[in-house]
């Protein structure tokens, strides 16, 4: 199961989709605020948010998800520039750019580790 944070719904909806067809669960929040709460109440395999999110940004957000779940792989999905700080905090980045070839590679790779054997 995976939790899609994103302040786009069309962004949200490709991501439910892209992730649906290839077997996970995806669990979408169109703000920061409820994708923490649903982080703080369920597990995930991973989460994939955006950077540029109104209330908390992505690195505010992948800070909590990291206090809060340090075993839960991070994904930044975002259509910016991602400060290097950010980057050493989350698993991967990936530009929305790229996302029909490397998001759910992406993926799949961090669940695979983090699951396991």
């Amino acid at each position: 199961m995976l939790l899609c944070i994103d302040d786009s719904q069309a962004i949200l909806d490709y991501e439910r989709a892209m992730l649906e067809r290839s077997g996970y669960i995806g669990v979408t929040a169109a703000s920061a605020r409820r994708g923490l709460r649903l982080a703080t109440i369920f597990s995930f395999d991973a989460v994939l948010l955006d950077y540029h999110m109104p209330e908390m940004n992505g690195h505010q957000l992948a800070s909590e998800i990291r206090r809060l779940r340090p075993d839960t792989p991070v994904v930044m999905f975002s259509g910016g520039e991602i400060p290097d700080e950010t980057r050493q905090l989350v698993d991967a980045v990936v530009p929305k750019t790229d996302a029909p070839s490397e998001l759910l590679p992406t993926v799949t790779r961090l669940c695979n580790q983090s699951s396991p054997d």
